[in-house]
């Protein structure tokens, strides 16, 4: 594997741990961690999708990172 892969694949792998965790009802969607693993998940893989040039990925990665970052700012707004 290459460093491209690795970056995928540890992005993919928070992303995943997020979901597993929040289907055994370990984490709340709605809380940082999982908003967290969310964000940086979706980014790593993102950036691996660029590295790669594949626009489906980018895409998909993008929003995903993107919808991510919502919820940290709408998690940080609620706490004030």
């Amino acid at each position: 594997m290459n460093n491209i892969d690795w970056i995928g694949f540890i992005g993919v792998f928070l992303i995943l741990i997020a979901y597993f965790l929040n289907v055994l009802q370990k984490l709340q969607n709605n809380s940082l961690p999982f908003i967290l693993l969310n964000l940086f998940g979706a980014s790593l893989a993102c950036l691996a999708s660029v590295l790669l040039n594949y626009l489906p990925f980018i895409i998909l990665e993008g929003i995903w990172a993107f919808i991510s970052f919502i919820s940290l700012l709408k998690y940080k707004k609620e706490r004030l």
